[in-house]
């Protein structure tokens, strides 16, 4: 039996070793480092299936191209759709399935490392000590204990942070505007977005992109905050609208800000700028704060993660190319 031919768009060499070790003979993997777009979906050429990742464009024009170079399936190795368009998908008759939830645990772990490296100021006290600066001005700090923490977004991910959280002493309240089931048999008050953002002192995002959620913290929402409120997303960058937050950073009314991915970050995450005279002045403006920890993209970035991704992507594949019920499949709504 011939191989399926599958085209591996921002295929890192992580991606490659990963997707290539569980791989088998029903497969023939090609990889490119290179994003999937409007101009290299001709890459993918003759390829049945092309996987694609977060920061892939895969727009109306991109999906012509591959649906016209014979694509019947995007294998996203990623949980987020909102780069798709699955209206033109669907019309062209190429199927979209997707990985879930890869490793909710190595995402929770991660915001949880941005709270309290913001908190105890772990980067400037690092640094410090390396010059052989042993003060403690600046640096302080304090406890999670007593304090109220609000997690918008009550699925696998915000109820993970939030008890991590709550074995730390603090009060949790959490907004979920569709299923608060799990968030209440979890023991967790479940509050409105304008309750919780004026109750908290730390406000962590995990809720998808979409419409509703788009720039879900604004000018105005900010406005209901606490002066001096920690905001952490590892969710989707244009959850946050940046040029707000800066805003509100520079007035001293953010007093912490965490953040994983950002509104922009197409052309500047997983990849080596470190030579690169950044053009984005909103970002280069946001890292010279001293306030603001930036990660690029690595909540999920674990060895369990990358490992379920490969498989669950590659099962995805072989669903389909075998007529099985596709368990990830994404929807319209």
């Amino acid at each position: 039996m011939k191989p399926t031919h599958v085209a591996v768009f921002s295929a890192k060499p992580y991606d490659q070793a990963y997707l290539t070790e569980m791989a088998d003979e029903r497969v023939s993997l090609c990889f490119y480092e290179m994003a999937l777009n409007s101009m290299t979906a001709a890459l993918a050429k003759n390829a049945e299936v092309v996987s694609a990742f977060v920061n892939d464009d895969i727009s109306a024009e991109t999906l012509k191209t591959l649906a016209d170079n014979g694509t019947r399936l995007i294998a996203l190795r990623c949980a987020g759709v909102n780069q798709v368009d699955l209206t033109a998908a669907d019309k062209l008759g190429i199927t979209v399935v997707n990985v879930p939830a890869y490793s909710p645990y190595a995402v929770a772990e991660h915001t949880i490392a941005l709270m309290l490296a913001l908190s105890r100021k772990i980067p400037r006290a690092y640094n410090r000590v390396r010059d052989g600066n042993f003060s403690l001005d600046g640096l302080l700090g304090f406890d999670f204990f007593g304090k109220t923490a609000g997690i918008i977004g009550g699925g696998k991910i915000g109820l993970l942070v939030a008890e991590r959280l709550r074995a730390f002493g603090c009060q949790v309240l959490i907004y979920e505007p569709h299923n608060t089931a799990p968030a209440k048999q979890a023991g967790f008050d479940v509050v409105t977005l304008n309750g919780l953002l004026g109750q908290s002192d730390i406000i962590s995002l995990h809720c998808p992109l979409n419409d509703a959620t788009h720039h879900i913290i604004n000018a105005a929402s900010l406005r209901l905050t606490k002066p001096g409120v920690m905001l952490i997303n590892t969710s989707r960058g244009a959850l946050l609208d940046t040029v707000a937050v800066l805003d509100a950073l520079k007035a001293l009314h953010i007093g912490y800000l965490g953040i994983d991915v950002y509104e922009q970050e197409g052309s500047l995450f997983f990849e080596d700028h470190s030579t690169d005279i950044i053009q984005d002045d909103i970002f280069q403006r946001l890292l010279t704060l001293p306030n603001v920890l930036v990660t690029g993209h690595q909540a999920y970035f674990t060895r369990e993660a990358l490992q379920h991704i490969a498989q669950t992507t590659l099962q995805n594949i072989d669903d389909f190319m075998t007529g099985k019920t596709l368990l990830n499949r994404v929807e319209i709504r």
